[in-house]
């Protein structure tokens, strides 16, 4: 029994709007340099929406740039490499592995990683398909750990 899906329709949704809000007194720009500096800070994309809507009171960086922050990112070079997503996911498989090596009776945690391991696998199918990982990418464990422990 997969339990693990929600099948409810409630959940909050952004209010459709065209414009900036107009409460935001920063122009494009200034957006712009906001979102480059964070990330050269080594902010995530996610990071960098949280910390702007907290301190400087943007609600939604497409509605006053016109681009979503991984694409203003993409355009200035400083994307990262792996989808945060995907490698949210990976960090956590490589978690799970660190705690199974430790505990390897724990039933419950290598159900828990096959099913990490196989949304790590439709991910990159995603990001193959789309051009945002190179075609020969392959998720590896040991290399995962590798690439979890550099980025840490």
């Amino acid at each position: 029994m997969n339990k693990r899906r929600a099948k409810g329709k409630s959940h909050s949704i952004r209010p459709a709007r065209a414009g900036a809000p107009k409460w935001v007194r920063l122009t494009r720009e200034e957006v712009e340099m906001l979102v480059e500096e964070l990330a050269k800070r080594g902010y995530t994309p996610s990071m960098i929406g949280i910390i702007l809507r907290d301190q400087y009171g943007i609600p939604l960086v497409k509605q006053i740039v016109g681009k979503k922050v991984t694409q203003i990112l993409e355009e200035r070079g400083l994307a990262p490499q792996i989808p945060e997503d995907l490698f949210n996911l990976i960090r956590k498989a490589v978690n799970v592995r660190r705690h199974i090596n430790e505990y390897p009776r724990d039933k419950t945690a290598k159900k828990g990683l096959e099913e990490i391991e196989s949304k790590i696998r439709r991910l990159t199918r995603y990001y193959k398909g789309i051009g945002k990982l190179p075609q020969e990418w392959v998720y590896d464990p040991a290399k995962a750990e590798l690439l979890v422990a550099g980025a840490s």
